[in-house]
């Protein structure tokens, strides 16, 4: 089975964040960067298919658009056990809404004719949760949301989705197919130190966002980010223990909605 993983690289999760010149972006130097984690759940899941299908063989390719610096993001995926990487050298990615990334990876994972696409739920910087349903739109594949596990069954996928207040649903879908995964499913391995050496005799392609040929317009413009503003204020409440305990219970039902 071919799997090809989309992964992004994004700042990391402690990074202290500031706002750009331009207000539309937050400032990128000087901060760290990591893989996406749900990325690094769908990562996983490719790898433990590939290993469940050992005796039939498999590859596991994981593609990633951004700049230079995602190209440690794809190595760290190698060193993981992703077979090769595709990297699509993007300079301006936070300026692409969900559909032109789409696009990009759209047409870069169609000339492999893969089985199977895993993407993240979302990415941790915008948090969209659209490209992985767009890219399999683009593609003319089947899809489901919200996955935690994948089988393989019947010549086809079994898949575990998660829905609201603990419910499950259980989905049998044809291949090819693309699944966006949830985080949480599996645990997340370390890359070993065997791992890192084979990486670097890996084939990583590189192939420059031009060279794709697709449009770059977004349909959807970032305007405006910012800082959450932070407000305080107090209240006082009188009356009898009894009306204060009433009251106090209101706001935080229905002002607070904490209960």
């Amino acid at each position: 089975m071919k799997i090809i993983v989309a992964i992004k690289q994004v700042p990391e999760r402690d990074t202290p964040l500031r706002i750009n010149s331009s207000g539309k972006w937050i400032d990128e130097s000087n901060l760290q960067f990591a893989l996406n984690e749900p990325d690094a759940y769908a990562l996983e899941e490719a790898l433990l298919l590939k290993e469940r299908s050992a005796e039939t063989g498999g590859e596991v390719i994981v593609v990633s658009a951004g700049p230079g610096r995602a190209g440690s993001t794809i190595r760290e995926a190698l060193a993981k056990g992703a077979d090769r990487g595709i990297h699509i050298v993007c300079d301006d990615l936070p300026g692409r809404d969900a559909l032109g990334v789409a696009r990009l990876l759209a047409a870069t994972i169609k000339p492999e004719n893969p089985d199977l696409v895993l993407t993240g739920l979302q990415s941790e910087d915008l948090g969209l949760g659209q490209t992985g349903v767009i890219l399999a739109e683009l593609l003319g594949l089947p899809h489901a949301t919200l996955i935690l596990k994948v089988e393989k069954a019947n010549g086809g996928l079994k898949v575990k989705r998660e829905l609201e207040e603990g419910w499950f649903q259980e989905v049998e879908l044809p291949l090819p197919a693309v699944l966006t995964m949830q985080s949480g499913g599996n645990k997340l391995r370390y890359a070993t130190l065997m791992g890192i050496k084979r990486a670097k005799t890996k084939t990583v392609r590189v192939v420059n966002d031009g060279e794709i040929g697709v449009d770059s317009a977004p349909v959807a413009i970032l305007e405006q980010v910012a800082q959450p503003t932070k407000q305080k204020s107090t209240q006082m409440l009188g009356g009898s223990p009894k009306e204060i305990a009433a009251a106090l219970v209101e706001k935080l039902k229905f002002e607070a909605r904490v209960l």
